[in-house]
This record gives C-alpha cells, structure tokens and sequence, in this order.
C-alpha cells in the first residue's frame, strides 16, 4: 500500500473525514455554476466545512435584491478605481493620445499598397524609371509611417508599464494601510493567504482594469471606425457584407465572456484558501512532522491545485468556444472577400488595388472587434480580483477616531473600570460586570484559570477591542475620546507567545523605539538579563534571529521581549505571561529588574506563577469574567478564600514526597 493510500486508510479509520478528490469538487462547483449562473456561484465556495462548491442554498436561485446590490457595489469599486486613477489623469491622457496617434498610422498603411498597385505597377504608361521614382518616394514615405507608428507604440508601451507600476504601488499601499488598521476579528475570517494573495495576485491584476476597460477598447473602437470609413468608400458592397456579421458575433462574444467572470472569481478565493494553508503547514512544521502529517499537507495542498487547473480549463473551454468562433468568422469572411472581390474586379467593378487593400482592412476591422471582446474576457478576471481589493478598501477602520478626539495624555495618574461588559459573540459575555480602580503607576495582577477573561481585559485596556456595554477611563477620560495612535503610544506589550521579526537583535528590541541609541539598546537588554547571551550570539546585536525568532529559544525570545518592553518605556505595561519561558534562574535576575521597570508604569499582570504576582498592589481573581476576589497577596491570603487555595496548591506541588520525588 503507497503512503497516500495509508494515511487516507488511517484518517478514515480514526474518524476523520477524508479530504474529497479534486474531481468532487470540481463537479460540486460545476454543478453550482450551472444552476445560479450569472450569479457569482464562487461566492459559494470555500464555505466553513471547505466543501467547494456546497453552499447550502438548497437549490434556491440568488435573491434579486442580494444581486442588484451587487451589481451597486461593482459600481462603486468601479469608481473608486477612478477616483484612483485620477491622480494619473494627464499620464492617462497622454497614453491614450500615444494610442490614437499609433493607430491612425497603422490605419493609412492599406492605403500605401493600393496606391502601388493601382498608380504605379499597373500603369504601363508610365516609364519605368518613372515607375522606379514614384515607388522610391512612395516607398521611404511607407516606411517612415511605419517606423513612426513603431516609435510611438514603443513610448505608449513604456508610458503604460510605467502607470501601471504607479499605480500598483499606489493600490498595494493603501490596500495595505487598509489591512493594518482593519478589526482584527476581520483579519482573522481573511486569514494569512488572503491577505497576501489580495496584496499581490489581486493587486497585479486590477493594475490592468485600465488597459482592458479604457484604453484597449476607445483605441479598438477608433480603429474599427477608420476601417469602416475607408471600406464603405472603397467598395460600400463588400464593407457591407464584413460589418454586417459584427453585431451578431459581439453580442455572443460578450455574452460568453460574462459567465467566464463567477469562475474566475471562485479560481482567486481558492488560491487564497491555499496560500493560507501552505503558510500555516510552514509556520507550524514542527508540528506537522512530529505528528507525521507531512503526507496529509501534500495531499492537501495537492488537491487544492488539481480543483483550481480543473476551474481554469473549465474557463479555458469556455473561451475556446469564443476563439474558435471568431477563428471561423474571420476566416470565412476573409474567403467572401477574395471571392466577391475577384467577382467585382474581373466585372470592372474594383480595382486589384482596391481588392487588396480591403482585404487588409478587412484584417483590421475584426482586430479591433476582437480586442473589444477579449478586452471583455480579460476585464472579467480584472474585475474579479478588483471586486476583492476595493471590498477591503471599502471596510471601516478599526475604532476610527471621533471627529472631537483628543490626544492622549502624558502620565496616566488613574484608569477605571465602570460596568464593563465585553462579548466576542452576541449573548455570550466573556467579561461582566467589571469594575475597577487602578491608581497610576501600580501594579494590578489578574489571576484565575485559563478562560476566565484576563486576556481580554487586557486587550480592552490596550483597546484592541472596545467594551459592549461601560467604559474605561484614563484620568476621568473615557479612551474612546483619545485618538487611537497617541493612545497606542502609552502601551508596551509582552506576551507568553513572543512574536520576533525576521531582523537582527538590534531592531527588534528597538521597534517600538527605532530611533534609539545602540547605548539605550544595549542598556534596555542588560536590565532584562539578556545582553549576555547576545554577546554570545555570531554577530552579537546584528544576529539576525529568523522568523519568528526561531534561532533563539523560548526564554531568549521572551527576554528580547522584555527588552523591547523597556525600551519603549511606557505609561502602561501589560506582562501576559511575560516570564513563563524562562528557566527560574532566569526569572530571579529579571524580577530585580523588573522592579525599576515597573517603578511609576501602571502595570498589569497575567501570571500562574506566585513570584511574579506576590509583589502586586491589587491581585483580582477572576472566574467566568467576573472579579470574585480582590486586594493584596497578604490580604487575600488572610481570607482563605479561592486565592488562598490556589497559593497553597502550587506550594505543594513543589514540596517533595517522602520518597523525595517531587510532586
């Protein structure tokens, strides 16, 4: 049996659900296509149980007014994309004019061969050294069109590259400004893979709306208006044979290509949904190899691909049908033209001039209608990926300043806490009935289990989230009222999940201080026990650390934590576990200097750890949101409350047994 057929024997055995094949999935999205149509069935993909194409509807057709609310939003993103491209207005005008210029030379080139036919080698009363002359000078003037039109296509494509390179740019900064402010429950439903395959595949492709929506089309239109001009005076007959079949054909074309857009949508939201895979499997390999699931995530990553090539052939089908057609109408009126235009030509009613030249401009009439409708096809995968960079630009900010907020203040000399509530889920309240005095500059400690809402105080105080119901006040000033970044500036964060860039020592313990002395640095380090060990380190201060800080341990992660935390100096410190990676050597050196950090910062504790919580002003045990026990260690020790009991658990469990072992 192959190692694909165990593990998939293995899943099935142990209760899991086997991943479906690709080919079931495909047929679940076709089979949904089909039936909503036009009605963007990718929307439908990618549900919570990652079942493609399974959206639950029952069969039941789209509402009309979810549809025309769609159709608004397009138009909005539309127009936000001009807005957009308003800045490049005059580089706009400037290619567009490149364009024009560029196809009204192609269109005069016809015009130079029927002249050489008709006036110079089919005039056998001219000289020859006449005949010569004439092709000379009718020759170098050809030429020079030719070389123009070339010039000019060449700066129109290099003026094109160059907007779009401005614009990418453009988008990819505020798309990216965007993400960074968004609510981070927002960012978690998008997930890592959608928030890169937006700011780059996504953004690549909405640069070519332009292209394909403004100037491909208005050159293509200039240039089908020149042919038809130049083939209705040529010969009216045989122009209106060749226009005749064009209105027909584009309605098909267009109506082919708009149902190629639903399937090119549902394409990005499934490369979104691996990309995001592909980034969890890597930053948790790890865990993927200890529990040998290095199978599972090929497996998995593997039928992703295979469903995403059997969208895009079946897009790809769809096309071939438009190509093929256009291959035939061409083709066919191209053998009409030769045929009836010999007729004319041998009944005296054309030239052979007139004859060749029409059939060229017969040539260039269906390029433009072409490059109309593909442009159609190509603005469907345009606007796809447009839908889904303007729908986050068109999110709301995370907790937007008011339009009468303040900056914050300088020293925090009180935070209170009046009835606050907070809910991650409507009814379901993970904080209550919260209220609390924390005088500036002391230390509040928050214990209890796990789950009982200290985290999300803490998040409340560093406005990660705001309250449902109450308030939190710095210095008699609900913090909603100060403006968000100068708020920010007041707070350091150290959390038992340490989070290091891919940079040097240096910079990361200088982030939230960049401009800092390598004095101040080094010095921040030293008082949280980890100059040391960085001395140590290949290239001290410049050892790049990796992802994650991967090339350090738990506790050097959680001491360059600290050192960060130091540096940046703040009026309000939360510690979420800050010390419990480090060995308890470790963590005796970083409690003496703890003491000067903590001196005139109003600080709040998350800690199991009776060393690092004793010390506290205020010590609030917590259970199921609530504050059931508060005031100092000694006090809340003379209770013999829940406190009491916790303290006296985790004594015991580090008091040996008779046989010396300990507990």
């Amino acid at each position: 049996m192959s190692n694909a057929n165990r593990s998939e024997t293995s899943d099935t055995q142990s209760g899991r659900q086997r991943p479906r094949s690709s080919r079931s999935q495909y047929w679940a999205f076709v089979k949904d296509y089909k039936r909503q149509g036009l009605d963007d069935p990718a929307d439908t993909t990618n549900d919570e149980d990652g079942k493609n194409g399974q959206n639950g509807s029952n069969g039941e057709l789209p509402d009309t007014d979810s549809t025309a609310c769609r159709r608004d939003q397009h138009r909005e993103y539309v127009r936000a994309y001009l807005r957009g491209l308003w800045p490049h207005r005059y580089g706009v005008v400037t290619i567009f004019l490149l364009a024009l210029g560029t196809a009204g030379l192609d269109m005069i080139e016809p015009l130079f061969m029927r002249f050489v036919i008709d006036r110079v080698l089919l005039r056998p009363e001219l000289e020859p050294s006449s005949r010569v002359a004439h092709l000379h000078l009718i020759g170098a003037v050809f030429l020079a069109v030719v070389v123009l039109s070339k010039m000019a296509g060449v700066l129109r494509d290099y003026r094109q590259r160059l907007l779009n390179t401005r614009v990418m740019l453009s988008l990819r900064r505020s798309l990216f400004d965007r993400l960074l402010h968004l609510p981070l429950p927002r960012l978690w439903d998008m997930k890592t893979g959608g928030v890169l395959s937006r700011l780059s595949g996504d953004i690549e492709t909405t640069t070519g709306l332009m292209q394909m929506a403004a100037i491909s089309p208005a050159l293509a239109a200039v240039r089908l208006t020149i042919a038809v001009g130049v083939l209705l005076t040529l010969n009216w007959r045989l122009a209106l044979m060749a226009v005749a079949v064009i209105p027909g054909a584009v309605l098909m074309s267009f109506a082919l290509a708009s149902r190629v857009r639903p399937i090119y949508r549902s394409v990005r939201k499934d490369i979104e949904g691996i990309d995001g895979r592909t980034g969890e499997t890597f930053s948790g390999i790890r865990v993927v190899r200890a529990f040998g699931g290095e199978m599972r995530e090929l497996l998995e990553y593997i039928l992703g691909r295979h469903t995403v090539l059997r969208k895009e052939l079946f897009a790809h089908r769809r096309e071939l049908v438009l190509w093929a057609a256009w291959g035939l109408l061409v083709a066919g009126v191209n053998v009409v033209v030769v045929w009836y235009g010999g007729y004319l030509v041998v009944t005296g009613r054309a030239s052979v001039g007139d004859l060749m030249a029409f059939q060229w401009y017969t040539l260039l009439l269906f390029g433009p209608v072409w490059t109309i409708v593909n442009s159609f096809s190509e603005l469907q995968r345009s606007l796809a990926a447009m839908e889904r960079v303007f729908e986050v630009l068109a999110m709301d900010a995370d907790k937007p300043d008011r339009s009468d907020a303040q900056a914050a203040p300088s020293v925090v000399h009180e935070i209170r806490f009046e009835g606050v509530e907070f809910e991650y889920r409507e009814g379901r309240p993970v904080v209550r009935d919260f209220n609390v005095v924390v005088p500036g500059g002391s230390v509040v400690a928050l214990v209890g289990r796990s789950g009982t809402g200290k985290t999300t105080v803490t998040d409340l105080v560093a406005r990660f989230h705001d309250p449902t119901r109450g308030r939190i006040m710095v210095n008699g000033v609900d913090v909603r009222n100060f403006r968000l970044r100068t708020y920010r500036d007041l707070l350091a964060l150290v959390q038992q999940d340490v989070f290091l860039f891919d940079g040097c020592v240096r910079d990361n313990i200088a982030y939230g201080r960049p401009n800092a002395t390598d004095a101040e640095i080094e010095d921040a380090a030293r008082q949280a026990n980890a100059h040391e060990f960085i001395t140590k380190l290949a290239e001290g201060y410049s050892t790049v650390v990796g992802e994650r800080g991967v090339r350090l341990s738990g506790g050097q992660q959680q001491r360059l934590a600290i050192a960060r935390a130091i540096l940046a100096s703040p009026q309000i410190l939360i510690l979420d576990e800050a010390t419990s990676n480090l060995d308890t050597e470790s963590e005796q050196l970083i409690q003496a200097s703890m003491a000067a950090l903590l001196a005139g910062r109003t600080t709040f504790v998350i800690a199991h750890r009776l060393s690092t919580v004793r010390r506290a002003d205020l010590i609030l045990l917590m259970d199921d949101g609530r504050v059931v026990e508060r005031g100092s260690h000694e006090d809340l020790m003379a209770t013999h409350g829940a406190y009491s009991e916790m303290v006296l658990r985790q004594i015991e469990s580090y008091i040996p047994n008779d046989d010396g072992k300990w507990r």
